[in-house]
């Protein structure tokens, strides 16, 4: 009787043992699964904070004043242009750097073409020259993104 009593508390043993390491096993995997959706949420929140400096001009109309604050706010911006179309400048000037949007189903669509010089930025602010951006005005504001959804730059168009 003594070794019938060792040989069912040695399996009562293993059996807990392995219920133990399946529970673990359960509450890992479940872990896991939990981890992963919260990394998703984490990156989405990341990428909406990493835009919101721009919601503010997306499809929405704003002042010549605000135009010419986005030319200072986004000029030391790296792969991002700025496209202004005025009155006196129909056909529009690039500033910072010159995106591709020539055609939205191209492969370069959104893309950098060239680099410009940032002292241009100073052109909107002078009245006799035809980039001037008269500070009252009402402009169209359009974001320009690029075939990975990355925000490239932003379309001014006065109304």
């Amino acid at each position: 009787m003594g070794n019938a009593q060792k040989a069912l508390i040695m399996a009562a043993g293993f059996f807990l043992a392995i219920a133990l390491i399946t529970i673990a096993v359960v509450m890992f995997i479940s872990a896991q699964d939990a981890t992963k959706a919260a990394q998703n949420n984490f990156s989405d929140i990341q990428t909406e904070l990493s835009q919101t400096a721009y919601t503010v001009y997306d499809n929405t109309v704003v002042s010549g004043s605000q135009v010419v604050n986005a030319l200072r706010k986004f000029a030391d911006k790296e792969q991002f242009g700025i496209q202004v179309k005025t009155g006196k400048n129909m056909g529009g000037s690039w500033y910072t750097n010159v995106i591709d949007i020539s055609s939205p189903i191209s492969n370069s669509y959104g893309s950098v073409v060239s680099s410009i010089p940032r002292e241009n930025i100073s052109h909107a602010a002078v009245e006799a020259h035809i980039d001037y951006v008269n500070p009252s005005g009402k402009f169209k504001a359009k974001i320009i993104k690029d075939k990975s959804n990355v925000i490239r730059g932003i379309e001014f168009s006065q109304q």
